[in-house]
């Protein structure tokens, strides 16, 4: 696979803030084995065959969307017997990046929620149901629209594809050794800073990543955010200092890099069920 693998181009882009590319072309002229830095939701009006999406081959047929998030190598191979009358197959890609994703965050509040779900998915997912019949309708409209419409249509879309209603996991990251090294030195980091403020922009410049690009990675790796392992790490320090030590609890609140006790308290009691005293009260006395 290595041979053929193929690394798209960045988008970059000055006149637009994404890319619409409608292909109606023979099916062995379609892109062999690729990923690129940008998110890609693709639809297949027609043809079918089988596709590699990361970690999984599946057979594929007309009428499947799928969103494909960052730096997951994939391709589609089309039979040659499914084709139009004209032997073509046809299908719509839209690539976006993540520092467009950041900018609606940041200048559209709107697309806050929107986008935060959606820079927390890791792995590929296909559509179904009523969200991909909508998804088919809008992006057959942008065929023929201007750029400014489509910017339109593109919203209406974002916020279907965000949803994550009607979908199921088609394809995850391979994992390599440069990952694993990373996320151990991560990990690291966690151990050895949680005591004190740790602030995204940090912990992504520390592993090598934009903000937006290290929240996508350690989901993919950990299956949960940054802040719910950090969260998690510093719940678990609690334990350990409440078992071990005679420290108060407001104590080792603060030692555990919280700021505020009530807040302390609160998450304490979501994660295990039960209240720091309470915990404590559990410890088995020393005989």
């Amino acid at each position: 696979m290595k041979e053929q693998l193929k690394y798209c181009q960045n988008l970059n882009v000055e006149d637009r803030s994404f890319n619409f590319d409608w292909v109606h072309v023979a099916c062995n002229e379609q892109i062999t084995v690729h990923q690129q830095n940008t998110w890609e939701l693709s639809y297949i009006i027609t043809g079918s065959g089988r596709r590699m999406i990361g970690d999984r081959i599946e057979m594929f047929s007309a009428g499947e969307a799928i969103l494909i998030p960052p730096n997951i190598p994939h391709c589609w191979t089309f039979d040659e017997k499914c084709t139009d009358s004209e032997g073509k197959i046809e299908n719509i890609t839209i690539e976006f990046s993540n520092s467009f994703l950041e900018k609606c965050k940041n200048t559209l509040p709107e697309l806050s929620e929107a986008v935060l779900i959606l820079q927390n998915t890791a792995n590929a997912i296909a559509f179904s149901g009523e969200t991909l019949h909508k998804i088919q309708q809008l992006l057959i409209s942008m065929v023929n629209q201007n750029r400014l419409e489509r910017l339109a249509s593109f919203i209406l879309l974002f916020a279907l594809i965000s949803q994550h209603k009607d979908t199921r996991n088609v394809g995850n990251h391979i994992v390599s050794e440069n990952d694993n090294n990373t996320l151990k030195r991560v990990e690291l980091y966690v151990m050895n800073h949680f005591p004190h403020e740790i602030r995204l922009e940090d912990i992504a410049r520390f592993a090598g990543f934009g903000k937006s690009g290290f929240c996508v990675f350690f989901r993919k790796m950990k299956g949960k955010s940054f802040f719910t392992f950090l969260t998690e790490f510093r719940i678990n320090s609690a334990c350990q200092m409440l078992q071990t030590t005679d420290l108060s609890i407001s104590e080792i609140c603060f030692l555990c890099g919280f700021r505020d006790l009530p807040y302390f308290n609160r998450t304490f009691k979501k994660i295990k069920r039960m209240t720091p005293t309470e915990f404590r009260r559990l410890i088995p006395k020393p005989d």
